[in-house]
């Protein structure tokens, strides 16, 4: 099963960006291809994205979720995916977030996809405008300070 590690420094409170990352239904503001994510609950979520030219949807569940640290995840349905987000204090206007996915692409074009770093190349892209979206705002839209 193939993994992607990517991380990004952004200029802002750990507070400010794991608040703002928890907003799940704003994922379609920087994710590319996401069209909706629709929070059904603390931990379950309903995705709908365009996939290799494909429209997919699919439930995933937060596993784990602890306030300025890390978020965890796995698909429910879909494409076999799980990872974790982790948020890490530099300084108190800098904080660094890591993603590591581990994904099962589906079918030739996925496949093909994943061998020509098409998934690595997305989480990077994601994770910068992530990045330009808190620190254009300079605050977050919201937040969850709950654990799971």
């Amino acid at each position: 099963m193939p993994t992607v590690e990517k991380s990004i420094e952004v200029n802002a409170p750990v507070s400010t960006v794991y608040n703002q990352w928890t907003q799940f239904e704003e994922f379609p503001k920087f994710m590319d291809g996401v069209r909706e994510v629709h929070q059904v609950d603390d931990t379950r979520l309903v995705w709908h994205a365009n996939i290799a030219g494909q429209d997919e949807s699919w439930e995933a569940e937060v596993t784990e979720q602890i306030p300025d640290k890390r978020v965890a995840w796995r698909n429910k349905t879909g494409a076999i995916n799980a990872g974790v987000v982790t948020f890490h204090y530099i300084d108190e206007k800098k904080a660094r977030v890591m993603v590591q996915m581990d994904y099962e692409p589906e079918g030739i074009v996925e496949s093909v996809g994943d061998k020509l770093g098409f998934m690595t190349r997305r989480v990077e892209g994601d994770l910068e405008r992530f990045k330009e979206l808190v620190e254009s705002r300079g605050e977050e839209t919201g937040g969850w300070r709950g654990q799971v």
